[in-house]
């Protein structure tokens, strides 16, 4: 079964960056612009289609993604995946607000595609794609 993720950030371009890395190593993309709408789409999706990862920006209009991640953690009727916060917030003390929220894994933009999408196949427990994605780093000459 192929791996269901919402892409949460109000800018256009990094919606579309990160539909073509992720979509590009085999999961389903959709999209939201806001935490509105995406504590919208997670409340109303299929029962037998349930999110697997969420990659949350933090500053949108409406509901920044601090409180979306603290609202979703709160809702208990919905299967809780884990949560990628994908932000130009470079501190440290950005990091521990995202996991204070409740995500579990935090990148500064631009993430690099082969970091944006080992993270989000570690996340995913995917490890097909988590092992192509270690061989392209290493062949690469990226060492760990």
């Amino acid at each position: 079964m192929t791996a269901r993720i919402l892409v949460v950030d109000d800018a256009a371009t990094v919606r579309m960056y990160h539909r073509k890395m992720l979509g590009d190593a085999g999961w389903h993309i959709d999209e939201a612009v806001n935490g509105m709408e995406a504590l919208e789409k997670v409340m109303n999706q299929p029962a037998d289609e349930p999110f697997d990862l969420l990659v949350v920006d933090i500053n949108m209009p409406k509901m920044d993604g601090y409180k979306f991640v603290r609202e979703l953690r709160r809702l208990a009727q919905v299967r809780q995946a884990p949560v990628l916060m994908v932000s130009t917030e470079s501190q440290a003390h950005d990091a521990t607000a995202g996991q204070d929220a409740g995500a579990n894994c935090y990148l500064v933009k631009p993430a690099k595609p082969s970091e944006l999408v080992l993270t989000a196949a570690l996340l995913l427990g995917d490890a097909g794609v988590a092992g192509r994605s270690v061989a392209s780093l290493l062949a690469a000459g990226v060492r760990p």
